[in-house]
This record gives structure tokens, sequence and C-alpha cells, in this order.
């Protein structure tokens, strides 16, 4: 009976033998406890590698198991409060709420806040108009917000801005829901060519304005100056901000001597962000805003038109454009604008649809670049369109002359299976000239005068010269030979001058004659 225990206890003994030696490495949850693995991007832990084949771990055999030691305690309601991990148990009711609870500005409290307040409250239509506007583009900028740790009152600016609306354009040029100029906007690579306004493009405009404001906050360390210098200037800001150092005074937002429309612009904000706290309050009714995501974008690889981006969305084309309001053309470039926003629900209709588009070319439209200077009418002579079509298309007012080098948007011939490329769709420029500045002028060619020489001295194309002599581009002319050249009058010149040096005198002594919001209100 004896032996017979002993045979049994042997591989009993050799069973638990076996797990030991397995336990050696740590289990999966002692893994996860102790690990020091960095996060992926995604917030995911990442694996450690995998020995290539047939090599061995020295660790895999030699490290010893690694356990949690200490006794365990409880976790406290305020420890809960102070970990960033943990996540609010309660969601949003909407996306006011989501703001709401963002909010991190301090308080501007002043008669001019009040002044604004009035002013809204009073206008519930317009409220109205901005709100709803705003609940295409709302959820996208909170989120980046978020993303970034910047302040929610910050998704309320474009109300000041703008009112929301992506076709909003000042008369300083300033365009878009962010209101970029043109030098801010190329500044912070927002496109601005024959085809596309990357100042109205929602996802670009957005991504811009909010590098500019944290910049602006790194310079000052403050979101009310940060403010101030986004409506006037961060030069203008730190000269002020120097001035009162100078002289020994305070320099806060409200210390600060600035344009009545910069020290309305933190008011203008306040009041807004007060109206959006306490609605009731003012006696104002803000729409619901769902607080999930209104659009979704879409790749396309093929230029097509937007009248059939909008078909095969199934998509009413005014609301395609409020969601793409960048596209200054007919036609969407793929190698320029290589996504489209679209509603949530919109985006699998459109793939879907696409897909089994069995139509003619997507795109009936490309781009021609003009070889010379010429007249509308004979570029669209040359197109068999007519002269009012082309001008429509191309935003070409009258009596204007195309210059050599423009892009232009013309039909497509069915034969033409390429796309328009990439350096094209992205720096394609439409230059124009009056057509009344330019006259007839003959010159003298001297020795060794070429095509090229001559454009260069008169400061035009090398196109329009040899056009205008009937020449190749690497021709040269004889010594004496006559050239043809059509440049502006002296006196248009400059009386042009003149009423531009009249003009910048009037603008610098006047104010803005329209506030934004009768801006947006138009």
């Amino acid at each position: 009976m004896k032996y017979l225990a002993h045979l049994l206890l042997v591989p009993l003994l050799l069973w638990l033998a076996g797990c030991a030696s397995v336990a050696t490495e740590p289990t999966a949850a002692s893994k996860e406890v102790n690990s020091a693995e960095p996060l992926a991007a995604d917030g995911s832990r990442r694996m450690p590698q995998t020995p290539a084949s047939g090599a061995k771990s020295e660790k895999a055999t030699t490290q010893a198991p690694v356990y949690p030691t200490g006794s365990l305690s409880p976790i406290t309601p305020g420890a809960t409060e102070a970990a960033p991990s943990v996540a609010i148990l309660n969601a949003p009711a909407d996306l006011w709420e989501r703001i709401r609870r963002g909010f991190a500005m301090p308080d501007l409290t002043s008669d001019l806040v009040t002044d604004r307040e009035h002013w809204y409250a009073s206008r519930p239509d317009y409220i109205a108009r901005m709100t709803e506007r705003s609940s295409k583009y709302l959820f996208h900028i909170v989120e980046e917000l978020e993303r970034r740790n910047m302040p929610s009152e910050l998704a309320l600016l474009p109300f000041i801005e703008s009112a929301f609306n992506p076709q909003a354009m000042s008369h300083a040029k300033a365009a878009g829901m962010w209101q970029f100029i043109p030098s801010t906007g190329r500044q912070y690579d927002l496109k601005q060519n024959a085809f596309r306004d990357d100042r109205r493009d929602v996802l670009a405009s957005t991504r811009a304005a909010l590098d500019y404001l944290q910049k602006l906050h790194a310079m000052f360390n403050d979101w009310h100056l940060a403010l101030a210098a986004y409506n006037w200037g961060e030069g203008s800001v730190g000269r002020a901000i120097a001035k009162n150092q100078k002289a020994g005074q305070p320099t806060g937002y409200i210390d600060l001597n600035m344009p009545m429309e910069t020290r309305f612009y933190v008011p203008k904000l306040q009041a807004v962000k007060n109206i959006v706290a306490r609605p009731s309050a003012f006696q104002i009714n803000l729409p619901k805003i769902d607080n999930h995501p209104f659009f979704d974008t879409v790749t396309i690889t093929r230029d097509i038109d937007v009248k059939l981006a909008a078909q095969l969305a199934e998509v009413p084309l005014q609301d395609f454009k409020e969601l793409n309001p960048s596209l200054n053309r007919p036609v969407i470039l793929a190698a320029g604008t290589p996504q489209i926003l679209l509603p949530w629900d919109n985006a699998a209709i459109f793939q879907r649809n696409l897909d089994t588009y069995a139509g003619p070319q997507l795109s009936s439209w490309t781009v021609w670049v003009a070889p010379k200077t010429m007249k509308v009418a004979e570029a669209a002579k040359r197109f068999s369109m007519a002269e009012s079509q082309l001008r429509q298309i191309n935003s070409i007012p009258p009596s204007m002359l195309i210059r050599a080098g423009s892009a232009l948007v013309v039909p497509r011939a069915n034969h033409i299976e390429t796309d328009v490329n990439e350096k094209l769709a992205d720096n394609g420029q439409l230059s124009l000239a009056p057509e009344n500045s330019l006259r007839r002028t003959v010159r003298k060619a001297g020795k060794k005068d070429t095509v090229e020489s001559i454009a260069k001295r008169f400061a035009v194309s090398v196109e329009s010269v040899a056009e205008w002599n009937k020449l190749s581009r690497t021709s040269a002319f004889k010594p004496g030979q006559q050239v043809v050249l059509y440049l502006p009058a002296p006196k248009t010149v400059a009386k042009s001058a003149k009423k531009t040096s009249v003009k910048s005198a009037k603008k610098g002594r006047s104010t803005k004659s329209k506030s934004k919001e009768q801006l947006a209100q138009r």
C-alpha cells in the first residue's frame, strides 16, 4: 500500500513542478498592473515586441515574476474626482451643456458686457439664425477645443466674428467663420486660389484659428489679451502693453488703450457666454443641438462636379455648399480638395451611390491655363461657350482682360480622362487686368533682344510678347525691329494710383461703418 502511495505521489510532484516553472513568467493581470510600456496613439497599451522566429528571449527564461506589494486602501470620493482617467458618468444633455462644463476663462464684468447682453437679448430672431447656422459646425469646434485643452468659450467666438456664416466677408477682406484676412490665412496654410478659399473651409479654418489663438495665449498668458490680439493684431496689443508698462500703469485687457471695436470684442463674447450659461435669465430659447457629430469626412479620388456630389449624397445643393463653403467653382478638384464634408448619415449613402454610378464622367469641367493675355470673349470662343457663362463660372467682372498664366474652369471634353494635377489644383490663380488700361505701344528692339528679354524688360509674359508679334517664345529680334506691346497707359496708372492713395487716406481716418452683427445679417 505504501509502495502504491509513493507511485501516485511521484507524478503529482512532477506535475506541480511543471506548474511552478510556467508561473515564472508574469501573468496577464500582473503585466497589466506593472507594465511601463507607453500608450499607443489610440490610448491602447502597446504590446511588447515578439522575438524574431528562431531567436530566444533571455528575459522570458530568467526574469522573476513581479507582483504588487503593499496593502490595499479604499478609494475616497475626492481621489476619484482628482483622477483624470475617471470619466464623468452623466453625459451632457446636449451640446450647450457640454460647452457650459468647459467654461474656463475668467468672467469679465463691465457696463459694456451689460450693454451687449441687452443688444443680443433684444434680438431673438438674430440669435435664432446664428444658432441654427452653428448647429452644423459647433460639435467639431468643441471637440477640437477639448482635444487641445482650451476653454470652451472659444467655441462661441464665431458668433462674434461672423454669426457662424462661413460666407461672411468683411470690408477688410476677412473671410469665413473665423474671419481670416488673406495674409494671416496664408501664414496659417489656408490655401486661397482660383478654385477654393480655405479661409471658409470648416476643418482648415478651425484648425488655423485654434493654432493662432494658442500662439496668442502663449505670447500674453491671458485669454482676454489673446482675444484682443486676435481682433487687433499681436503687434498692436504688444505696443499697448509696452506703453502702459512705461507709464507704470496696469496692463490688463480693460486697462489698455485700444480701438472701440476691440474694446467691445471681449464684452461681446462674455455676453454670449452669459446667455448660453443662463438663457432663461435673458428670455432666450436656445435650440437643442445634439451632442453628436453633424458631419463626416468623405475621401474623393477623382474630380467631380459639385452638383453631382450633392446628388450622389442625396443632399440638397445648398446644404452641401454650407458644409463645403470653400469651393469657388462648380467642380471639386480631388488633387486639391481630397475630402468633402457630408451630413453624418449621408456619408455612407454617397459612397454607395458613387460605387454604383454608371453615368457619364464624374466631372464635366477641367482647368485651362491662358497662354497669353486676352479678352474674355476670345477665351470663351476657344471652348464654344458663351462669354457670359465663362464670366459667371470664373467670377470675371465686366471690362476685364484675362492675364497670361491665369487658370480658368472650362468644359471638359469627353476624350479627356486625366484629372487636374496637384500643382495646378493647389496653386492655380486667376489674374485680371482692366480692359481699357492697356494700349498698343511700339518699341524698337536693341542688339541681342529676344522675346524673353523684351518680356522681362516690360514686365509682361513671354507668351504675350510672342503672341503680339506672331513669333515663337525662343525668337530673337533684329536690331531696330519694331516690337508690338500692350502696356498700361501712363495716365491710367497715375490716375489709379491717385485714387488708391485718396482711398487709403480716407480709410485711415474712418472707422468701420458696419459692425459684424450688421454684416452677418445681410
